[in-house]
């Protein structure tokens, strides 16, 4: 099941997406996705661990688990966060009205083949979108940070682990979408 109705529930994993209103793009300058996951940090880490990300322009999409009792429930941290940021850039920008789409959307991940198939789409979506030829090119998701040493607020550990190692989870990585199943990732 997707959509913006499925609780977040503690302990549990999940896949979170949007998209900007209409044509609009979420992000004009790398300052922007900078500052988007500056607001991240504030408002979404306290309440979950993130091990996956990849924010496009018009787009974004993140792998999360949300937190033993956390101080705020989930759905309104990510909801401050795209308000915060909405305000930001709106003004930043000299626009008004919405910058999102009303409803952020989610998908609980119930398998360790979803999971899997999870993290790896999440860094592929800028190849598959055309945004880079090669999804390893594209410097706003968390595949760098993944696969090197320098200090993270991923859970890089807990993934690396997942898939064997840095071998096992490039080896997953060159695995090409499966245009039969895009829905169940957010397209």
């Amino acid at each position: 099941m997707t959509g913006s109705r499925i609780p977040f529930e503690e302990g549990a994993f999940y896949h979170v997406w949007t998209h900007a209103n209409g044509t609009e793009n979420l992000f004009r300058e790398d300052e922007n996705y900078r500052f988007f996951l500056s607001k991240y940090s504030l408002h979404i880490s306290p309440m979950a661990k993130t091990f996956a990300y990849c924010l496009m322009p018009n787009h974004f999409h993140f792998m999360i688990q949300v937190r033993e009792s956390p101080e705020t429930e989930c759905g309104k941290a990510f909801g401050n966060l795209l308000n915060s940021y909405s305000q930001a850039f709106n003004k930043k920008y000299g626009r008004k009205g919405s910058l999102f789409i009303q409803n952020l959307n989610r998908r609980k991940i119930e398998s360790d083949s979803y999971y899997s198939r999870c993290v790896t789409y999440i860094h592929q979506n800028p190849s598959h979108h055309g945004f880079v030829k090669d999804f390893k090119e594209w410097k706003h998701s968390s595949w760098k940070a993944l696969v090197s040493e320098k200090p993270t607020n991923l859970e890089r550990q807990s993934v690396l682990e997942w898939f064997g190692g840095i071998l096992g989870i490039a080896a997953a990585h060159e695995i090409e979408h499966d245009p039969e199943n895009e829905w169940l990732f957010g397209k």
